[in-house]
């Protein structure tokens, strides 16, 4: 989701949410590796029902890694995907279902989003190659340093994970095996029923899954009980999680870690990127180390997400009193979502106010609560927007956006001089710039050790000679000029030249500039302003809708590169009333021409590639070769705006009609949409009724856990046991209730509670699993040391929050760096009580032996 650093954000305002995974490795015996019995309890002492996996974040991952070395090809990739998939299956280990989503055909409304990352992928593997041999001209040939050599494999162009190519297709076909394979050898896959949902039926991944769990929910045989995990890493799934108000819902990712090291892209080499590469050759580890390029990679962990604790810190955050309407939690945690729209999405640019790291939910948060008694109700309601209620939230946020743009001019002047004053010091504390090392390595006078023999003192000062000639010339000042006219940036030189801003947001006259800039008319054209604004507050609605109801249109979209402000939200009450009915998805292919630049035109057939490249074409303005991205008061490049032309779906369409009879058999099936298709095992009791089936029939609840949908043979099966699936189907105009269902049973609480000094009840302990039976035991020192381990990993940012660690903060008081007390070593020190951390509301807790 288009929210950077949502997550980040989330997990140390509300740290309780996090619970780190615990993952039962296979065991080797006499070289024979045993693998883990999945069948047995799960050890993170829950339960799961449903897995469900956002499958594209599990394929960009293994197909083209950032922290280690790629596959050599695509069967490695595949074998990837399924050990990633193996070890997901092990830690949640699901009885009922596993459902995996990889993305088909967006709605157009993310078209626009997908065309702007393959197109700026396209563009910065052209720039790193340009960038390489540039580097290697200059810093290796003209310097005479270690010239690594050129690799002869072909870059992995990940545009190809999209639907309709030849590899999403294989893709599918190798899961249909792995799932039939599993199915039948691993006992805990043995009683699932597993549904996969391919890059030929249409939608994003995410909401695939999303269609599924309503669909199901609006079932009359659904368990309200049931506990769902849902895989991925993008900051939606939470508002998508919390949009179902199931109250087991549970989310895995990779534990986020910040600035992880890369390999160098010219040399592979760790500890430094391309621009700072010096050409050094990669030292030899071992006898039988022949100089690769390997990385070294720690295994990634896993942590939970419990979307229940987030709905306790929810509840304590929007709970308001004296309203002049009933109060209901889960509308609130409804309008909490709908909220966190305002600060970016995949689907809409965010209001240039409000930004997620300044405190933008927060505030509105604020606001919201403020302006509540104004409103007279909620402002959402199962996925549908009362723009008039928005309004008053815009209008309020549109009141501070002036000071806002202040402050932040204010911060990043405060930021910089900060830094300008970091780096003197640093400066002035670094020491010699370069240091001899080995037999001529500076002693300490007097020391005891005996000088090292010198061996070969000629070659090893020339190798110190070349050594100390590379850093020299890295470091030339800025007037000094290299034999090909190169200038090397100054040594001691404060900071970058940052971009121009045109627009100056903290000066008087920032709207008019704004929209002079950015959409070259003046701000008193106030047509076109409100038409910028009709079409925001569409948007609003559509997403709502989306999140809560499925898509409303599939033609729809933002057709603007910027958003308007929060204070130009006017009248927008009459802005909108529906959208148009009957819309259908993309096909396949004609998304790859909507969505792919020239440069992976080779995905396509012949005939539709030309279209892209041939001067002559209807549509080549569609494809340009280079595009400007604006940086719009960001830093770096991803960050910024690229300035694409919008795709006009009526002539994309006109252009390919002369195409289509070119495609061949094969490509014309890849180019339809499918279905889902449904596996079960043979000791399954779905199985026997499959095995009768005959015409399309619903499937009967008691055989599997409630799930209800229709089953229908498959015209040509790769296997003999897939069959299609189709979910329960509703009337036009059904509305699904954003809800908790009748007889859902709520969590015991893990937050501390308020009164609980008051009510003498003894120590207060956390839940730190699922489990509030085992958790809350006594913590005796192992787990303890773990605990503090655990805190100092993840930087803080685990189950006691931001800031130092554990052992630290309740050392005789909250940042004391004093020694602790005699008794501490044994386990019997009992630290002070405190309710939370200042900074970010952590809750404290005490622990004894």
């Amino acid at each position: 989701m288009g929210v950077p650093a949502f997550f980040r954000w989330l997990s140390r305002k509300y740290p309780s949410i996090i619970v780190h995974c615990l993952e039962e490795k296979a065991k080797e015996y006499n070289g024979i590796k045993i693998p883990v019995d999945t069948s047995k309890p799960n050890p993170n002492e829950v339960e799961f029902d449903i897995l469900y996996l956002d499958m594209n974040g599990i394929i960009h991952p293994c197909t083209h890694p950032e922290d280690k070395p790629a596959p050599k090809n695509e069967d490695e990739m595949m074998v990837a995907i399924f050990e990633y998939i193996d070890r997901l299956f092990n830690i949640v280990r699901p009885r009922r279902v596993l459902y995996m989503a990889i993305d088909g055909v967006a709605p157009r409304a993310k078209m626009n989003q997908q065309r702007s990352r393959r197109f700026r992928a396209s563009k910065e593997g052209v720039e790193l190659v340009e960038e390489k041999n540039k580097m290697r001209e200059e810093m290796f040939l003209f310097l005479g340093g270690y010239l690594p050599p050129e690799g002869i494999k072909e870059r992995f162009d990940s545009n190809c994970i999209t639907p309709g190519t030849e590899f999403m297709d294989n893709l599918a076909k190798c899961l249909r095996y792995y799932i039939a394979d599993r199915l039948t050898n691993d006992p805990g896959w043995r009683n699932i029923t597993v549904f996969l949902s391919d890059a030929s039926v249409p939608g994003e991944g995410e909401h695939k899954i999303m269609d599924f769990i309503r669909r199901q929910r609006a079932q009359p045989n659904h368990d309200p009980n049931t506990h769902h995990c849902l895989c991925g890493a993008d900051a939606d799934l939470i508002m998508l999680g919390l949009a179902t108000h199931e109250p087991n819902f549970t989310i895995i990712r990779e534990e986020f870690k910040p600035n992880k090291p890369r390999p160098c892209a010219l040399c592979g080499q760790m500890g430094h990127e391309i621009k700072d590469c010096q050409g050094l050759a990669r030292e030899k580890q071992g006898e039988h180390d022949e100089f690769a390029d390997t990385v070294p990679v720690s295994e990634q962990e896993f942590i939970f997400i419990r979307l229940s604790v987030l709905r306790e810190y929810l509840e304590r955050e929007l709970t308001m009193a004296s309203l002049p309407f009933p109060f209901n939690f889960e509308r609130t945690v409804d309008d909490w979502v709908f909220m966190c729209f305002f600060v970016g999405n995949d689907f809409l640019p965010h209001l240039p106010s409000l930004e997620i790291r300044e405190g933008a939910i927060d505030r509105l948060v604020g606001i919201y609560k403020d302006v509540v008694h104004k409103t007279g109700g909620y402002l959402t309601e199962n996925g549908f927007v009362n723009l008039e209620r928005v309004e008053l939230i815009m209008q309020a946020v549109g009141v501070a956006e002036d000071n806002i743009f202040k402050k932040r001019k204010d911060d990043d002047e405060s930021f910089k001089r900060r830094m300008k004053e970091k780096k003197k010091r640093m400066k002035a504390d670094q020491g010699p710039s370069f240091v001899p090392g080995g037999q001529f390595a500076p002693r300490a006078l007097g020391g005891r050790d005996r000088p090292i023999a010198v061996q070969n003192a000629r070659q090893t000062a020339y190798d110190m000679r070349i050594q100390g000639n590379q850093r020299n010339q890295v470091c030339l000042s800025s007037n000094d000029m290299d034999n090909r006219g190169v200038k090397r940036k100054a040594e001691d030189s404060d900071s970058e030249p940052e971009p121009e801003d045109n627009v100056r947001l903290w000066e008087g006259g920032w709207k008019q500039r704004y929209y002079k800039t950015k959409f070259d008319v003046d701000a008193t054209d106030d047509e076109f302003r409100k038409k910028v604004v009709q079409s925001y507050v569409e948007g609003l609605c559509w997403v709502l809708r989306y999140y809560y109801q499925g898509c409303a249109s599939w033609k729809w979209y933002f057709p603007f590169h910027y958003a308007p402000f929060a204070s130009d939200f006017k009248d927008i009450k009459g802005m909108f009333s529906d959208f148009e009915k009957g819309t259908k998805p993309f096909k396949p292919l004609e998304q790859l021409m909507g969505v792919f630049p020239a440069a992976s035109g080779n995905f396509l057939p012949p005939t539709w590639r030309a279209l892209m490249a041939d001067p002559e074409s209807s549509i080549i303005d569609f494809y340009p070769d280079d595009f400007a991205i604006d940086l719009n008061g960001k830093k770096y490049a991803w960050q910024g705006v690229a300035l694409l032309p919008f795709v006009d779906e009526r002539r994309l369409r006109a252009a390919l009609a002369d195409v289509y009879p070119d495609l061949s058999p094969e490509e014309v099936r890849r180019n339809s949409l499918g279905s889902d298709v449904v596996f079960v095992g043979k000791s399954h009791p779905l199985c026997d009724f499959i095995r009768e089936l005959y015409f399309a029939t619903e499937i009967p609840a008691e055989l599997c856990h409630g799930i209800q949908g229709i089953l229908n043979l498959d015209e040509d099966p790769i296997l003999p046991d897939k069959i299609k699936f189709k979910d329960p189907q509703y009337d036009d105009g059904f509305v699904f209730k954003a809800v908790v269902l009748p007889g859902a049973k709520i969590p015991n609480k893990v937050l501390k509670p308020g009164d609980w000094e008051q009510s003498n009840r003894g120590p207060w302990r956390p839940q730190l699993g699922f489990n509030p039976n085992r958790q809350q035991a006594h913590l005796d020192q192992s787990a303890f040391r773990k605990l503090n381990h655990y805190v100092d990993r993840n930087q803080g940012a685990g189950l006691f929050g931001a800031g130092p660690s554990f052992e630290a903060q309740h050392r005789g008081g909250q940042y004391s760096n004093a020694p602790p007390p005699r008794n501490y070593q044994q386990g019997n020190y009992r630290p002070p009580q405190r309710d939370h951390y200042p900074q970010n509301q952590c809750e404290f807790y005490t622990f004894q032996e």
